[in-house]
């Protein structure tokens, strides 16, 4: 069987990946309450709320704290799109 790569195009993505979903997926796979992680990083559970919600944005600074929580490198979280096959590793 021959195959033509002219025959094949790129897949197209069907969902998107916030940093919020990141947070919180990562934090359900550690079995941690919100405040379990604003215990380990800092962030009151109140912000991790609005970050797990969309409703802030993450930035430089809470991404590294919360990376840093789940030992993780800070991309992860500010760059969900571009690091997804590392999130499912990660905890």
């Amino acid at each position: 069987m021959k195959i033509n790569p002219a025959e094949f195009r790129p897949a197209v993505r069907h969902s998107h990946v916030s940093s919020g979903t990141v947070i919180r997926t990562l934090r359900e796979l550690k079995g941690w309450t919100q405040e379990e992680l604003s215990r380990r990083c800092g962030i009151s559970a109140t912000n991790l709320s609005m970050l797990e919600n969309d409703r802030v944005d993450i930035g430089k600074k809470r991404a590294e704290l919360i990376a840093k929580a789940f030992a993780i490198h800070p991309a992860i979280i500010m760059f969900p799109e571009y690091e997804a096959f590392d999130i499912a590793h990660a905890a």
